[in-house]
């Protein structure tokens, strides 16, 4: 549940309701979500555009009390385990670090890799906020770890650690975090986006 008593978001500009509400709590309800429901999410992320339409994304993931899910609470640091346990599903994003160009038999860096799959990030965070989902996306998580539970080789960067699942009572997080489970505000825009020159 959400403070009521914290202020609304507010735009500048009219935008898409769901990108407002989507928000990163940290408290969840550890009620299941079934694998049809993830797949739209990853479907989702499938349509983000790319270079060379490469799309180096990949997700790994465990479901609530799958084989894999206490390999994948393990490979968070205690902070967010703590607190991500309580999900329906974790999913590792990954980005493939080489592409083959057109007309070229060997793999190069792929130098948007990382900027790629924050694009398909983004996209599976808004159509799980438009199907009532919640979304939290980690830098926290013990890579060396992260490796070994998905499989992935050097090839692979591990982009991030997400918890997806329904919103809980905050009543279940501790006072430091409780505090903090609201929707948090943006800058000014002004702040963001220039026209020409950065500000």
């Amino acid at each position: 549940m959400t403070d009521t008593a914290t202020p609304p978001r507010e735009t500048a500009h009219p935008i898409d309701r769901h990108i407002l509400e989507r928000w990163s709590p940290r408290a969840f309800d550890a009620s299941p979500i079934d694998e049809a429901t993830l797949l739209t999410l990853f479907e989702a992320a499938r349509w983000a555009p790319s270079a060379y339409n490469h799309q180096p994304w990949r997700f790994a993931y465990a479901l609530r009390g799958d084989a894999h899910w206490d390999a994948f609470v393990s490979a968070l640091l205690p902070f967010n385990a703590a607190w991500a346990q309580a999900a329906s599903t974790l999913v590792f994003v990954l980005s493939d670090q080489f592409i083959t160009l057109p007309g070229k038999d060997v793999p190069s860096p792929a130098t948007t890799a990382s900027f790629d799959t924050g694009a398909a990030w983004g996209l599976l965070a808004l159509q799980a906020a438009k199907l009532g989902l919640h979304s939290h996306a980690m830098a926290g998580f013990d890579h060396t770890r992260a490796a070994e539970v998905t499989g992935a080789d050097a090839r692979y960067r591990i982009e991030a650690a997400v918890a997806i699942g329904r919103i809980g009572d905050a009543a279940q997080l501790p006072d430091t975090l409780r505090a903090r489970e609201f929707p948090s505000p943006r800058r000014a825009l002004a702040e963001t986006a220039f026209h020409g020159r950065l500000g």
